[in-house]
């Protein structure tokens, strides 16, 4: 297992859809008991359950533990203070998207301004 000061070695997230508890632990350098319990702590993270009750991480899980993990090991944050930092995250992104979408429609206007240019110049 690794030691929290290692998050350079953790190996590379492979291509696929789903991994189980004990791939992420490995992935992530977390034992699974931790594992589960972040999931009672960060509302974020919520694997699928199938039969048996058995965990399923997609691979975006994966990545918010490796943040979470990060929060907590390296940068030296509590379980709130983790929680409240990955909440500020989603209230920054969800700003970027606001403003993305508005330089969308702002590209959008123009290119129906440059079409129209174009055909009064073709006429």
């Amino acid at each position: 297992m690794l030691e929290p000061s290692n998050n350079d070695e953790l190996p590379a997230i492979p291509g696929k859809r789903y991994f189980t508890i004990g791939e992420v632990s490995e992935l992530c350098g977390v034992k699974p008991h931790v594992l589960r319990y972040w999931e009672q702590e960060f509302t974020q993270l919520k694997p699928v359950k199938r039969g048996g009750n058995r965990r399923y991480y997609q691979h975006h899980e994966v990545m918010l533990i490796r943040r979470i993990r990060q929060l907590l090991y390296q940068e030296g944050f509590t379980i709130s203070g983790a929680r409240n930092r990955l909440g500020e995250s989603a209230i920054q992104e969800q700003e970027n998207g606001v403003e993305l979408e508005q330089c969308r429609s702002t590209l959008r206007q123009l290119r129906a301004e440059i079409a129209a240019t174009l055909q009064e110049l073709r006429a």
